[in-house]
């Protein structure tokens, strides 16, 4: 099942969402038209690579730079293919724009940015021994999705079920598409924490668990002040 589109309709224009999905494609054209040797370098020096900061010595001896806990927020701009490009924007262009709204572009900017830190913070703390890079926007977009779950729970989601490339339609409430999505994180990551294999994982599941709930936990404090109305006489 493939969200299209959610039936909340915007009256302000998401540029900052926009300007996101441009900047996200960009980066992501730009190093696939380049070498497949500078397109990995940039990958592992500018993706969280979380046993870099777990192990300095390993790290150094391997030729990572000193990057300050860059890659945290540098990984959230690069993505490991187009399918896994495609699949962020699409969340993206369906949830983004009416929180970009409730929040105004600057407040809506730094909230992204944020969950997607936490995201890759908690993935990290889950999952510090790892040694391939931990990248994609999944982490911030996240957190726009645990916003959404909360500002609008009843929301119809649009979705398409690709059979056989027919072009089938139905609408659920957001609060079950999205409660079945975080209910698939969960399971996920905790599964691969009893097994063991979170490791070797080559999906994020912390991360998107980290967006969301960072998501759930500080969108309020970013939304912006309903105006008071205006009293008249008469």
């Amino acid at each position: 099942m493939i969200p299209v589109r959610n039936t909340i309709p915007l009256t302000t224009r998401p540029y900052i969402t926009w300007a996101l999905i441009f900047i996200n494609t960009a980066i992501f054209s730009t190093l696939f038209i380049l070498p497949v040797e500078v397109n990995n370098y940039v990958l592992y020096i500018y993706g969280m690579v979380a046993a870099r900061y777990s192990f300095p010595e390993w790290a150094i001896k391997t030729g990572f730079p000193d990057d300050s806990y860059f890659s945290f927020f540098s990984s959230m701009f690069l993505h490991g293919d187009i399918l896994h490009l495609l699949i962020n924007l699409v969340f993206l262009w369906i949830f983004a724009g009416n929180i970009e709204e409730r929040m105004g572009r600057m407040r809506f900017s730094l909230f992204y940015v944020l969950c997607g830190l936490f995201a890759a913070f908690l993935q990290y703390y889950f999952n510090s021994s790892a040694t391939l890079p931990m990248v994609g926007a999944s982490g911030a977009i996240a957190g726009v999705l645990g916003a959404f779950f909360l500002l609008y729970p009843y929301a119809r989601i649009k979705l398409w079920l690709p059979l056989f490339f027919l072009p089938i339609f139905f609408e659920v409430p957001a609060v079950g598409f999205l409660g079945l999505w975080v209910m698939y994180q969960i399971h996920e990551a905790t599964i691969g924490l009893v097994t063991q294999e979170a490791t070797y994982s080559t999906v994020a599941w912390w991360t998107h668990l980290g967006g969301f709930i960072a998501g759930v936990v500080i969108h309020p404090f970013f939304l912006k002040q309903e105006e008071p109305p205006i009293l008249t006489e008469e």
